[in-house]
């Protein structure tokens, strides 16, 4: 539960809370307060569950899965996340994140990806809603991604190489925050939901 109150607010409980640059204090605040005011709107919920039905692909069906069933002697049934658009889970969050930057009167999306997944799910969405989508990436992964790549630039995408660093995944994160804080007024930074490893997110 998040602490409200002046002195705490950001805080977790007794389990820290947000860690931020003073650049973006205030951006993150602004779109703390635009998702209390947006996500829980019935029109809202309405149209994310539309959009993930029938733009990803949701639900994704079960599959009885009979040999493996026969070898092991219970029925096996497997969730077939591997059919959904995109291939991954992470359109769900990229397709949430998409509406809350149109709502809040973004036209931009930037987002960090290292295996390509989560910035092919962001090249997904700013492909569907119409905005302008860059991509930040190490030199690195996108050597060893490159069809990844091609997906994200295929969809309209700008991948920019991070070449600075180890050149990888932090280095990109470094990079798209960067930018976010020299855009904020239009930009939206579509954050993968698990970065907690990196900061300045970290939870302490």
């Amino acid at each position: 539960m998040i602490n409200d109150d002046a002195e705490h607010a950001g805080e977790f409980e007794g389990y820290g809370g947000r860690h931020v640059p003073e650049p973006l204090v205030e951006p993150f605040q602004e779109l703390a307060d635009a998702f209390d005011d947006i996500a829980t709107s019935d029109d809202f919920r309405t149209e994310f569950r539309s959009i993930l039905e029938k733009f990803a692909g949701r639900p994704t069906p079960l599959f009885h899965a009979e040999r493996l069933s026969e070898r092991y002697g219970a029925e096996i049934y497997l969730k077939r996340e591997d059919l959904l658009h995109g291939g991954a889970h992470k359109i769900n969050n990229a397709v949430g994140q998409a509406l809350l930057a149109e709502r809040a009167g973004k036209s931009r999306l930037i987002a960090e990806t290292g295996a390509g997944q989560h910035g092919t799910a962001t090249a997904m969405v700013g492909a569907l809603f119409d905005m302008d989508t860059e991509i930040y990436m190490g030199a690195k992964d996108i050597a060893r991604q490159r069809m990844n790549v091609f997906r994200m630039r295929l969809m309209g995408a700008e991948v920019n190489e991070v070449t600075r660093g180890g050149a990888g995944l932090a280095d990109a994160v470094d990079a798209a925050l960067e930018d976010f804080a020299a855009n904020v007024d239009d930009t939206h930074y579509l954050l993968s939901f698990a970065r907690s490893e990196i900061p300045p997110f970290r939870t302490v």
